[in-house]
């Protein structure tokens, strides 16, 4: 269930807080294939412009990116700036309420580290 529909349904009435798993809330919010990978790109090197996030989440396509960055943009987790520098371009940072996450990412990566030792007996690399 989408973030949207759970954010109206706890607005509505329609659901209690205690109905709803805050696991499931969150990842409702940053679930999603590309956004952990844009968020611990973001986290890691700071303010990053598309291209380079491109080049850094590899696999993702443009469409992708696009959609996810105005997904994560929306839910306050980073912010876009549009400078007008010459050449134009478009740089993205995570917020204060995104950095948040950064404690959880690195957790993350830590885990799923252990686990791809434990079943392949190699050392994982970063993303």
């Amino acid at each position: 269930m989408a973030k949207e529909d759970l954010t109206r349904m706890l607005r509505d009435g329609e659901l209690a807080p205690e109905e709803i798993c805050p696991i499931v809330y969150a990842l409702s919010i940053i679930g999603q294939k590309w956004k952990i990978p844009i968020l611990w790109h973001l986290g890691e090197d700071g303010t990053l412009r598309y291209n380079q996030l491109k080049r850094g989440v590899r696999g993702i396509t443009n469409i992708m990116l696009t959609q996810s960055l105005q997904e994560l943009e929306a839910h306050g987790l980073v912010s876009r700036a549009q400078l007008s520098d010459i050449p134009p371009h478009v740089e993205y940072s995570m917020t204060e309420r995104g950095k948040t996450l950064i404690p959880l990412l690195e957790a993350m990566d830590a885990w799923g580290k252990e686990q791809m030792e434990l079943d392949t007996g190699k050392t994982a690399p970063s993303l």
